[in-house]
């Protein structure tokens, strides 16, 4: 069995068809966790994971991108972001639901900053990201964690309060062994989603690898590796580029088995027992 901790069919893109998908991906014995990132979507993974009796659950929480509004162009996705505050109550409210397993995604985003307002943007990303950490401190939840370019201050920030933390896990982690060791040291899972299976760039793109991201891989303990797909977006080779799903998540396993000469019945066996573990389900 497989285990996507970071999936989002509850976004638009599965608007017609995510009860399907979700029916085909237990049949193919992949268990899914899907992940908000905003008040909207987080609502909509709770109802989701409710409608099943076991293997779909929820994290919610609020996306830094969405603390503002601006334009976001990706290389699969474009669109407006609409600014919304975090209102800590109905958070709460959402994550007291026994199939929400996390507070996330949550974090910090440098990537995408509105022009003339990086200074602003960033304060209110750290403020809102420490609200966040409190709330998966009073529900006894797991943080799961964005970072874009920020990997250094998301450090800085959950270092001295992991004590209170249930578990913290860095999604879609793309840096470097050096990075990776930092939050290794911490204590934190690192999820590793379709980008490993990309050739690494060696600048700075948009769905791009860093360089150092397979000696990450490589480094990173087995029983400290959690796998995703970020669905509907980063689809791993051979599917790149199309609408992804998250029974793809074992492309990225048999990827990681590669990488650490294992066979992928292991990384299957034990990514599983981690993510139960770093979850509590």
């Amino acid at each position: 069995m497989f285990v996507d901790t970071h999936a989002h069919v509850n976004f638009d893109a599965f608007k017609g068809d995510s009860k399907e998908v979700l029916e085909k991906c237990l049949r193919e014995q992949t268990w899914v966790i899907n992940v908000g990132s905003q008040y909207s979507t987080s609502k909509r993974a709770v109802e989701i994971a409710q409608s099943f009796p076991e293997g779909v659950y929820a994290v919610v929480g609020l996306h830094p991108v969405h603390l503002f509004s601006m334009r976001v162009d990706e290389e699969e996705s474009s669109f407006e972001t609409r600014e919304e505050k975090f209102d800590y109550q109905k958070y709460l409210e959402l994550a007291r639901d026994p199939k929400v397993l996390g507070i996330g995604e949550c974090g910090l985003e440098y990537f995408h900053l509105p022009p003339s307002q990086e200074e602003e943007v960033e304060a209110r990303q750290k403020q809102v990201f420490l609200e966040h950490i409190m709330l998966a401190s009073e529900t006894k939840k797991t943080l799961m964690v964005h970072s874009r370019d920020a990997y250094e201050d998301i450090y800085q920030i959950i270092k001295p309060r992991m004590s209170g933390l249930r578990a913290v896990v860095i999604h879609s982690f793309i840096g470097n062994w050096k990075q990776a060791e930092m939050f290794l040291d911490l204590g934190c899972f690192l999820s590793f989603n379709g980008i490993v299976t990309y050739k690494p760039r060696k600048e700075k793109k948009p769905g791009g690898s860093d360089p150092g991201l397979l000696e990450a891989v490589a480094n990173t303990p087995l029983d400290k590796i959690l796998l995703e797909t970020d669905c509907p977006y980063l689809s791993p080779e051979p599917f790149r580029g199309q609408r992804n799903f998250p029974f793809r998540v074992k492309f990225v396993a048999e990827k990681i088995a590669a990488i650490k000469r294992l066979p992928v019945e292991e990384v299957e066996r034990q990514t599983t027992a981690n993510a139960r573990k770093a979850f509590g389900f």
